[in-house]
C-alpha cells in the first residue's frame, strides 16, 4: 500500500441559537426572577408576558426555589421572590462549556442542557494519512493483464500487477429479447384476460371449418377460405363435431341474419365442415 489512512471522529458540542441567547441575556428562569417585584410581587399573568419562554422559566424557577406564589395586599395571586439573590447556573455552564465537557462532575448538568436543546453535538470526521509499506513519489502503472508474451519472455517476474477485485461486476451478458410482435401480442392478451376472457386450448392442430369460420360468421365465399390461404386436409376431409341445432342457427344468421337484427350474408349457406390445419 502506498499510503495508510485512518479515519478519526471527534464529537464537538456547540451552543444552539437558543443557547447563545441564554449566554447573552441569561436563562429564562433567571430573567423571570429578575422581573418579579422584590417587595409587592408581580401578577403571574403579567409576569408571563414579560419573559420569552416564560412557562419554562417559571417551572425552572419554582424547581430551584427562587419564587413562590401567594396572595398580595389586594388579595390577588402574585409571584414573590423567595431568595434575595441567585446564581444563574445554566448561563455559567454554557459560558464554560469547553471546560465543563471534560469534567465528569457536570454530567447531570450536561444532560439537562441537552434536554433543553441549549447545546447540540456535531460530529467531525477526519483522516490521518501516513506513508505505507510501498510508499513512492513515482507514479508506477500497474499491469492489469498477464499476457502470453510476458510468460514466454519472463518479464512478468519484474512487473507489478493490479490486484483483482473479485467483487466487481462483470460485463453485461448479451441475452435474447422478445420480438416486437410478441410484445404486442402479450400486451393484447393481457388486456383481454383483464376484461374477463379466458384462453381456449391451443393444442388443436386440426380444426373444422365450421368452428374456425362458420361459427365466427365469416362468409363461405370469403377469400381467406380459399385453398391458397387455408390448408385443407385430404384424409379425413370432413368433420361432424358440432351440434346440428346450433348449426341451423349459424346457417340462419349467414343467410338472413336470424334473430340478430342483421341481414346476414344474403347467400345460400351449406352445412359442410371441412377439416383444416391450424398454423
Amino acid at each position: 500500500e502506498v499510503i495508510d489512512a485512518q479515519q478519526l471522529q471527534t464529537d464537538n458540542w456547540e451552543l444552539t441559537v437558543e443557547g447563545q441567547d441564554v449566554v447573552s441575556n441569561g436563562s429564562y428562569e433567571a430573567r423571570l426572577w429578575g422581573e418579579v417585584d422584590a417587595i409587592q410581587g408581580t401578577l403571574q399573568q403579567e409576569l408571563m408576558n414579560k419573559v420569552p419562554n416564560s412557562t419554562i422559566g417559571f417551572n425552572k424557577a419554582m424547581a430551584c426555589g427562587w419564587i413562590c406564589i401567594g396572595k398580595g395586599i389586594d388579595g390577588e395571586l402574585r409571584v414573590f421572590r423567595k431568595v434575595e439573590s441567585i446564581t444563574d447556573t445554566t448561563r455559567v455552564l454554557l459560558c464554560q462549556l469547553s471546560v465543563v465537557l471534560n469534567d465528569t462532575a457536570y454530567a447531570e448538568q450536561l444532560k439537562e442542557l441537552k434536554k433543553r436543546k441549549l447545546i447540540d453535538k456535531s460530529v467531525i470526521k477526519h483522516y490521518v494519512v501516513t506513508k505505507g509499506s510501498q510508499f513512492t513519489v513515482d507514479i508506477d502503472r500497474l499491469e492489469s493483464e498477464l499476457t502470453s508474451e510476458m510468460i514466454q519472455s519472463g518479464t512478468w517476474k519484474s512487473m507489478r500487477f493490479k490486484a483483482y477485485n473479485f467483487d466487481a461486476q462483470g460485463p453485461p451478458i448479451d441475452s435474447g429479447h422478445l420480438h416486437p410482435l410478441m410484445k404486442v401480442r402479450a400486451e393484447i392478451r393481457e388486456i383481454f384476460l383483464e376484461m374477463g376472457f379466458t384462453e381456449m386450448p391451443t393444442n388443436n392442430f386440426v380444426e373444422s371449418s365450421f368452428w374456425n369460420f362458420d361459427a365466427l360468421f365469416q362468409p363461405q365465399q370469403h377469400p381467406a377460405r380459399d385453398c391458397h390461404d387455408t390448408f385443407f386436409l385430404k384424409d379425413p376431409m370432413y368433420s361432424r363435431d358440432f351440434p346440428l341445432d346450433f348449426a341451423e342457427k349459424v346457417k340462419a344468421v349467414h343467410e338472413n341474419g336470424g334473430d340478430t337484427g342483421s341481414i346476414g350474408c344474403i347467400v345460400k349457406y351449406r352445412i359442410i365442415a371441412l377439416l383444416i390445419l391450424s398454423v
